[in-house]
């Protein structure tokens, strides 16, 4: 069956208000980045003649501005799902002009199938090959693609001329079957493969195909600094320390990192650390810090959904494609997050907080509780599920007026009984094995800011002696604080007792 070219505008007149589409990418890697432009063009037009249009909006997570920013600023959003972080879309949530419902990353392409979310109108792929027979080469990212390819009405295909067909066979697209004859997945090891190289569909499913030529939207991350290299420092000891004393085998433990600037100053420690041996990462998003320790051996094999990085690095990595290609593979998120496999191969997770309370729980999506940042992301999948389950984060936020450690966080992503170490710039705060009240003072100790320690002590005492030490009229006094007076260093305690 010959493929159907088409522009860009072309395809996008195919999408009709209320449609749900399922787009390619994991964050900006392997995104669409032609089509969403031309809908958010057709979406404006039809909004200054006084129609509606709107389409749902599902993804494997985060994506490049030419989907969410340009959907976003032409409120083109009826809902969307999952994990984000483009600044529009963002304001645009938090305006209440967008549905948002956040997701473990790891269960968005099996919602799909099991119909929670609907019929799929359509799905709109980014490839680097497309043919005759519906097999599909994806690019930099996985995501749900596969899941998209399966479950959406119709296909349009972005073929993306940027990223050189030798990309086929850095992909292993295992779908999983559906309960009740679902079976275990077969990998044991980071490098295991245990599906395909291309995804195929039935030809007659793809609609129209559109010529590009675009690099990956991926941003920079903010340099590190002294802060970011000190928590990096402090993981980096934690985890030789665990390798001393025999809780880690001596061969090491597949590692999982977040994305950002603190997760590559901490991989940049791991890599420096002479307590800590060659190792391998069986994660989600596949940094510019990986690449680089990769070429020094001491990260062996990597496993992930996407390969975000610069594009200098994106560059190096093509023209030395044949040496990556025996060391990197990028799976659905369903399988690169799957709590079934993090426990089998005994992953070590390695994520950020927003804020953190003094008994453990974790906010990682909401400021002060109500305003969505990004969301979950793949966060909860490791932490749940990890070997050993870490979350890092500087003490303090804006100059000092925000601590990053409250008597209660204000929304809670992570609950206590699955976070297990806190590591700030100040310290570590180990809280395996520990009673709420020896957890509090772990974290005051070990992890608050001096500018905040006192106050949080004076809080623990006005708490009581309880099995979880807790007064509620002062629980959300250092938020309350920040909202009045811009910083939560003007806490007094007594003015959360005053009728």
């Amino acid at each position: 069956m010959a493929l159907r070219f088409m522009t860009a505008e072309e395809a996008a007149e195919l999408i009709r208000h209320d449609d749900v589409v399922g787009f390619s990418g994991f964050t900006p890697a392997g995104s669409v980045k032609s089509i969403p432009v031309a809908i958010g063009e057709k979406a404006k037009a039809a909004h200054a003649q006084g129609k509606p249009f709107k389409i749902g909006v599902i993804t494997g997570a985060s994506t490049g501005d030419s989907l969410d920013g340009s959907l976003a600023r032409a409120e083109a959003v009826k809902f969307r799902t999952p994990y984000q972080s483009n600044a529009d879309l963002r304001n645009l949530i938090n305006a209440g002009k967008a549905d948002y419902f956040d997701s473990h990353l790891s269960t968005v392409g099996q919602t799909i199938r099991y119909g929670f979310l609907g019929k799929m109108n359509w799905g709109i792929i980014e490839a680097c090959d497309v043919t005759e027979q519906g097999e599909i080469v994806l690019t930099t990212g996985v995501g749900i693609s596969p899941t998209i390819c399966q479950y959406a009405d119709r296909l349009l295909i972005e073929l993306n001329s940027y990223h050189p067909k030798r990309l086929r066979g850095m992909h292993d697209l295992l779908v999983v079957a559906d309960p009740p004859h679902r079976r275990e997945i077969p990998i044991y090891r980071a490098s295991d493969r245990a599906g395909a190289e291309v995804i195929k569909v039935d030809p007659g499913k793809i609609v129209g195909v559109v010529l590009t030529n675009h690099a990956d939207e991926v941003g920079g991350f903010a340099g590190s600094d002294e802060v970011t290299n000190r928590i990096g420092m402090n993981v980096a000891d934690f985890l030789s320390n665990e390798l001393r004393k025999g809780r880690i085998p001596s061969s090491f433990l597949p590692l999982q990192s977040g994305v950002g600037n603190i997760a590559n100053a901490v991989l940049a420690a791991l890599g420096e650390h002479k307590g800590i041996p060659d190792f391998e990462m069986y994660t989600e998003v596949i940094q510019d810090s990986v690449i680089q320790l990769m070429e020094t051996g001491r990260i062996k094999f990597a496993s992930g959904c996407s390969l975000t990085v610069s594009q200098e690095m994106l560059s190096h990595v093509y023209d030395n494609l044949d040496f990556f290609h025996e060391r990197i593979v990028l799976r659905p998120q369903e399988i690169s997050n799957s709590p079934e496999v993090a426990r089998r191969l005994g992953i070590v997770s390695m994520n950020t907080a927003l804020e953190v309370d003094l008994f453990g729980n974790v906010n990682s999506t909401n400021v002060m509780g109500r305003k969505m940042m990004n969301g979950i992301g793949g966060s909860g999948d490791f932490t749940r599920n990890a070997y050993i389950s870490i979350f890092s984060c500087p003490s303090v936020a804006k100059g000092g007026k925000i601590s990053a450690f409250v008597p209660m966080v204000s929304h809670t992503d992570h609950s206590e009984h699955s976070v297990q170490v806190i590591i700030t710039e100040q310290g570590i705060a180990d809280l395996r094995s520990k009673s709420p009240k020896a957890k509090m003072e772990a974290i005051i100790e070990h992890c608050v800011h001096p500018e905040y320690k006192q106050a949080l002590r004076d809080y623990a005492s006005l708490a009581g002696d309880t099995h979880t030490p807790c007064t509620l009229s002062a629980a959300f006094g250092m938020h309350m604080e920040f909202e009045r007076s811009g910083d939560m260093r003007n806490i007094n305690w007594g003015d959360c007792f005053k009728k």
